[in-house]
């Protein structure tokens, strides 16, 4: 199953839990019915019937239903939106609920620098962009989780138990998995689930503030309606009943609420395992930490009070054992350890202290000032690659793979010492943007560092041309990863200044009235990742289901590609019309007739990044088609396709790692 394939799945399996959701809520709503019809007809004043002449149950009163359908709904419903809104900055609110703290880009602590370069290296490899990295300081517990809405807001948070248990292998399991929930499209499930849940423990406390509120404050009307002196008393009692079964009613729907949560977690912790092994090609990585668990007196339970309502995150269960294990959200150690290794016994979980710790030390000291793979990884090549298959790419989108780690640990580790270390600081990290926007002729130069003068207040114009030097001899390949590393600490800049950096680099991006390719992927994967941290940007749900709908998109998107991949007219109509063959086979589609740019395509790239997850990938591989066309890919070409990638949502790891 290849990305596009998981992220149908989990759109039918938000399909599936909203079914279930809906039919919870519909039972609800029958039931306080039920309760509310009958307290009011035998409480109320004026009611004909009592205590000893109890009402028929299945009376039917339209009016009733009305008000009881609209009331259990609009609880319902904010309930549900209020958490939501609350968990609208992404995976950074969930992690900070949790007591997680941002890691510090540029720590010197050994222990974090390791866990940093593990999650940089599987972000790079994989195409996503490198997330915040969160520590849960107060947990001794070895967990760990991935949480956000999309790749670009989303997070990776580890308990500071991990940090100190795991080894590097063994925490390059734990990120590994979390990166294949990242992946396969459950996050997104995750805050909803978050949400839903939320909702229905809405009715829960409504009914329990209507039972204390109105108990508290009747107990006069109540003995005088018992004495036959008061006629208010009985709306008092049903209005107390009425509390006391919405209560009663609101945590029967979160326990078969979180009977779904619980079922729908299960089967993708196994998925997520398997995709760790894959990748590291070291089963004993996330088996050890497996085990760890299983053998520590703190297991992998977390001690934060609002731990249970994001139990599902979780790289192994953060709650005690639930009764009959029913509401477990992850499938027992034993199993997930059997899984990965088949000749596993049970009582394997004995673990004492010195073997958890046995290796810290040296894996830390080895791991954590570099980067580091698995293998002797090959160098990475800094000349233009021959065409790359379409289908070969399509395949890659979205996935972990162990060659691509390996190509990614390679290609970091020629980049200077000195280089890596400025990008992670803010200012170094924009001085580095800016130094790789700054154009070779001088005029357009001299352009370009009079508009970093205007409009940046923290890094000058001098700062960019002296970096300019630190780049020299730097593999072109390494260029556009560098700038992905940069974005962790671009992340921490005070929210003010972004606007005036997205300014900034947008000016300089336009300084000569044209955008070559390196630019313009640059300035892409910049805008969308961190317009998602700082300006809070809609969240875009699928609109289209079919490509002939976008036709005129579809074409100029691939008409950008093809021109922007060769000089020679004859030969861009040749791409294009190659990419266009793959997208529509049966349809001879001309190329745009009106003048197009950039700024066109970022338009169609808006649109098509609202496309089915089907659509999508044979989107991609038509523009695979497009710019492979004439059997070579250029370094600026990859880095292209590789913004247009992100731009649909469709991580894609470096074109060179998906030929090795």
């Amino acid at each position: 199953m290849n990305f596009f394939e998981h992220q149908a799945q989990a759109r039918r399996r938000t399909t599936l839990l909203l079914f279930y959701y809906a039919l919870a809520v519909a039972l609800i709503i029958g039931t306080v019915y039920l309760v509310v019809g009958a307290a009011l007809r035998t409480y109320a004043p004026g009611a004909e019937f009592g205590p000893d002449n109890p009402p028929p149950l299945l009376a039917w009163d339209p009016l009733l239903f009305a008000w009881v359908a609209g009331g259990t709904l609009l609880v319902v419903i904010l309930g549900s939106a209020y958490k939501i809104a609350q968990l609208s900055g992404g995976g950074a609110t969930v992690a900070e609920s949790l007591g997680g703290t941002l890691l510090n880009v540029d720590t010197s602590d050994l222990a974090e620098r390791r866990l940093l370069n593990v999650v940089e290296e599987i972000a790079l490899a994989s195409g996503v962009p490198v997330p915040p990295v969160y520590v849960l300081e107060q947990e001794a517990g070895i967990n760990a989780f991935a949480a956000g809405f999309t790749t670009s807001n989303a997070i990776v948070a580890v308990t500071r138990g991990a940090l100190e248990s795991l080894t590097r292998d063994e925490l390059q399991g734990v990120v590994a998995h979390e990166f294949s929930h990242i992946l396969n499209g459950d996050m997104r499930l995750n805050i909803r689930l978050m949400g839903l849940l939320n909702g229905i423990l809405a009715i829960a406390m409504v009914g329990y503030l209507l039972f204390r509120l109105v108990g508290s404050g009747g107990g006069g009307s109540r003995r005088s309606s018992r004495d036959g002196k008061g006629e208010g008393g009985g709306l008092v009692v049903a209005l107390v009943l009425i509390g006391l079964a919405l209560w009663i009613i609101g945590y029967v729907g979160v326990f078969f609420a979180n009977l779904i949560k619980a079922a729908v977690s299960r089967q993708r912790e196994f998925l997520a395992d398997a995709s760790a092994v894959q990748f590291t090609r070291n089963p004993l990585g996330i088996g050890g930490a497996l085990k760890k668990i299983g053998g520590l007196d703190a297991g992998s339970r977390l001690a934060a009070p609002r731990a249970a309502e994001a139990s599902h995150f979780y790289f192994a269960n953060g709650l005690r054992a639930s009764w009959l294990g029913i509401f477990a959200t992850h499938p027992p150690l034993a199993e997930r350890i059997r899984r990965i290794e088949p000749d596993f016994a049970a009582v394997s979980l004995s673990v004492s202290a010195h073997a958890v710790g046995n290796d810290r030390t040296a894996a830390v000291g080895a791991a954590a000032m570099g980067f580091a793979a698995s293998s002797t990884p090959p160098s990475p090549p800094s000349t233009p690659q021959a065409g790359v298959a379409s289908n070969l790419v399509v395949d890659s989108v979205g996935t972990l793979r162990p060659q691509a780690v390996d190509y990614m640990a390679a290609l970091l580790a020629r980049i200077p010492a000195e280089l890596r270390e400025a990008v992670r600081t803010t200012d170094g990290a924009r001085k580095t943007v800016y130094a790789l926007l700054l154009d070779q002729r001088p005029e357009v130069r001299a352009a370009q560092l009079k508009t970093l003068d205007l409009n940046e207040r923290k890094v000058r114009a001098v700062d960019a041309e002296a970096a300019v030097a630190t780049l020299a001899g730097l593999d072109p390949a390494a260029r556009l990863p560098l700038v992905e590393l940069a974005m962790a600490a671009l992340r921490l800049m005070p929210a003010d200044e972004y606007t005036g950096f997205r300014q900034t680099v947008m000016d300089m991006v336009t300084a000569d009235e044209g955008i070559n390719l390196f630019e313009y992927a640059v300035m892409r994967m910049l805008v969308r990742n961190l317009d998602a941290t700082f300006l809070q940007a809609p969240r875009r749900s699928v609109q289209y289901n079919n490509l002939r709908v976008v036709r005129l998109d579809c074409a100029t998107l691939l008409v950008t590609l093809a021109h922007y991949g060769t000089s020679d007219e004859t030969e861009a109509r040749r791409a294009y019309a190659a990419g266009m063959k793959a997208l529509f086979p049966d349809d001879s589609v001309p190329p745009p007739t009106a003048h197009w740019s950039l700024e066109q395509t970022d338009k169609a790239l808006d649109t098509l990044a609202t496309l089915s997850p089907q659509c999508k990938q044979t989107l991609v591989q038509a523009c695979v088609t497009t710019v492979s066309a004439d059997g070579v890919v250029h370094p600026d070409e990859g880095a292209l396709l590789r913004a247009v990638c992100d731009a649909l949502d469709c991580p894609l790891p470096p074109l060179a790692a998906t030929a090795a």
